[in-house]
């Protein structure tokens, strides 16, 4: 998909947490597969600020730290590590670097994969808020990950997607107005928060 120069530039920070895949045992899925659902779910340019790094909790929070403190991400997905695994530290690094904690991300995620395992229950995704960024946690496996952000549209009721209320969380702390494709994810605004429709 073409991005609209006129629209707010992006950085996102893509952190895909594992052990044997950063250490090349296998290759790694999770950051392909996130900024491939962004890629087409965002009209705004992006800057990709991607990391590949081990299951180890100071690496982790150093990393969320550098992301937005240095890199100025204004939105950073982690993916992997989030279970209840002894080497699963994602939660414990991401609270560790946290502003505000967002527990409704984590709630919503749990609630969308239980539809399909009852096993959703043991994931601990959370997300923050860091300075003027927003970091979520998010599934390990690439499948899961576009459920989660996406919701389940078809379902009924429909099923809400987190990515839904990330647009403007991020107004709201600041950062740029991101335009999603509506197809893919309609972004929730209240009216007095929406900018008027471009002409295409």
């Amino acid at each position: 998909m073409g991005t609209d120069l006129s629209l707010d530039p992006v950085r996102i920070g893509v952190v895909s947490i594992s052990d044997r895949a950063s250490s090349g045992v296998y290759e790694d899925k999770g950051i392909p597969a996130l900024q491939d659902w962004l890629g087409r779910a965002l009209h705004n340019p992006i800057t990709w600020e991607t990391r590949l790094i081990p299951d180890d909790q100071e690496t982790i929070s150093a990393t969320l730290r550098t992301l937005v403190d240095e890199q100025a991400c204004d939105l950073v997905l982690t993916t992997g590590g989030t279970g209840p695994a002894p080497r699963d530290v994602t939660p414990e690094a991401t609270l560790a670097v946290a502003d505000k904690v967002m527990p409704g991300f984590g709630e919503q995620m749990r609630a969308i994969s239980l539809n399909f395992v009852p096993t959703a229950i043991l994931s601990r995704q959370v997300a923050v808020i860091r300075g003027r960024a927003l970091i979520i946690n998010l599934p390990g496996q690439p499948k899961s990950i576009a459920e989660t952000l996406q919701g389940l549209p078809q379902a009924l009721p429909p099923v809400h997607g987190i990515f839904a209320a990330v647009p403007y969380c991020i107004d709201l702390i600041g950062g740029p107005y991101l335009e999603t494709d509506a197809t893919l994810c309609k972004a929730f605004r209240p009216k007095n928060a929406q900018r008027p429709a471009r002409q295409g």
